[in-house]
């Protein structure tokens, strides 16, 4: 039996509050309700100290997203919140210069997600 990845709102949820919040401002109530339901998938992995970026979508690092993706720029107090919405969907949260939302990279390769929207 194949086991679904971790809710984001049990193992980071003052990051589901902030998207909530910050979607709700800006008008993005369909997005905000989905922030509350995300899945974490897997941590960007690239290595940089400045990046705690996740995956909550199945999208393939490095691949293209294809037509239909937008990109949702938050403005949080400080540090960087940017969603990559396909269809309606959050697939990828990129998380700059916020180091309480750090997690450790379980994944056996390092690199994995590595081709990070942030780069």
């Amino acid at each position: 039996m194949e086991q679904k990845a971790p809710l984001v709102r049990e193992v980071l949820p003052a990051l589901t509050a902030e998207l909530v919040r910050l979607l709700e401002e800006e008008g993005e109530r369909d997005l905000a309700v989905c922030a509350h339901d995300l899945r974490l998938v897997a941590v960007c992995g690239c290595g940089d100290a400045f990046c705690q970026s996740i995956r909550t979508g199945t999208h393939v690092p490095g691949t293209p997203y294809g037509p239909g993706l937008r990109s949702v720029h938050l403005l949080p107090e400080r540090g960087m919140l940017n969603l990559d919405v396909l269809h309606g969907r959050i697939e990828y949260v990129e998380v700059l210069d916020r180091p309480e939302y750090r997690l450790p990279d379980p994944s056996p390769s390092p690199r994995d997600g590595a081709e990070g929207e942030h780069a």
